[in-house]
């Protein structure tokens, strides 16, 4: 074979060098930003945007509904006269720093990286993470009807229960603050807490490669700060009496669940080599490079059916050549076989 007919081989057996690998990774996530890709992705997924305004609607509805309530007899008031308080942590502040914080980070992460997929994937697995968590919190509120512990002073504002003939409490407060007083299990500040702040957690492990086996406790110690902070949220809520621990550590359970369920739909695991990125951004890489793929060996066939061609002809024409030498050698052999038989006396 000639060695211009070696080239392609060469070019199609290159050896990919990791680093380099990487490398084009890295250079290929500012190729994917919020003003070229943002519209398709999020159109793209929008049955999920649709299915997170509907849960917008039913969390809506379940916090209108009234909770079940609870049979509370006298003997039960034991370990419901706590006082009643205002929260440490108001309800308005939960959504900014278990939504908006994380937000936040995700837009800081995406104007250094500038990867779209990255960013649309977290909110959106964020959005999910606290809406589902809050559907679930709400419903499960609603069927328990738990009295809060401080239910006595909401059900008895003036401090004389009173009693029907099954030893039923008839309250004779305001009737929103005894609603309240029936959603104690599970806490919902908790639940919102681990997870919002849960999934930032995942999040940031992911991104700063925490569990890369290189024993940088710094960066765990990244990691446990919002998980440290949802945990104080909850702690608040037995130290102002809306809750019981046990309300407290099933919403804490029930949101960090949640966080990692949604997490892991659109990221891979924080421990995995490619944890740093969302699926759809290797899946992209992965259909670039095919293509890529696709289209080198569409010029390497074309190439090769066009020496095969070549091949081909070179046969072709050493093929004719040797029957028409074929046949150049039979007429001298004919010609020399007449000058025989003239030259020989006794042919007659």
């Amino acid at each position: 074979m000639a060695w211009w007919n070696l080239r392609p081989l060469f070019r199609s057996q290159t050896i990919r060098n990791p680093f380099q690998d990487f490398r084009m990774r890295e250079v290929q996530l500012g190729s994917h930003t919020m003003t070229s890709h943002g519209y398709a992705l999020a159109r793209t997924h929008m049955h999920d945007w649709i299915i997170l305004l509907l849960l917008v609607v039913i969390e809506i509805v379940l916090y209108m509904i009234h909770p079940f309530y609870r049979f509370v007899g006298k003997d039960m008031m034991t370990d419901l006269r706590y006082p009643l308080k205002s929260n440490t942590v108001p309800v308005w502040s939960v959504p900014i720093y278990a939504v908006l914080l994380p937000v936040v980070i995700f837009l800081v992460v995406y104007i250094r990286r500038r990867d779209i997929y990255d960013l649309h994937h977290a909110i959106l697995g964020l959005l999910f993470s606290i809406l589902v968590t809050a559907v679930l919190t709400d419903a499960i509120k609603d069927a328990v009807g738990r009295p809060r512990p401080d239910f006595f002073w909401r059900c008895f504002p003036d401090g004389k229960d009173v009693y029907d003939a099954l030893g039923n409490v008839v309250c004779h407060g305001d009737k929103d603050v005894i609603k309240e007083g029936h959603k104690s299990f599970p806490s919902g500040h908790t639940a919102w807490s681990f997870a919002g702040l849960g999934f930032l957690s995942l999040y940031l492990s992911g991104k700063i490669k925490v569990f890369d086996q290189k024993g940088h406790i710094a960066k765990l110690c990244i990691v446990v700060l919002p998980l440290l902070f949802a945990s104080l949220v909850g702690i608040s809520r037995v130290d102002d009496y809306w809750h019981h621990w046990q309300d407290v550590f099933a919403g804490g359970l029930l949101g960090l669940v949640m966080a990692t369920f949604c997490y892991l739909q659109f990221f891979p695991p924080p421990y995995h080599p490619e944890g740093w990125g969302p699926y759809a951004y290797f899946r992209m890489l992965e259909e670039s490079r095919g293509m890529t793929q696709q289209a080198a060996n569409g010029e390497s066939s074309s190439e090769a059916q066009l020496r095969e061609a070549q091949d081909q002809e070179g046969q072709g024409f050493h093929g004719c050549m040797g029957i028409t030498l074929a046949r150049d050698q039979g007429g001298e052999t004919l010609d020399e076989i007449e000058a025989g038989r003239r030259q020989n006396p006794y042919t007659s």
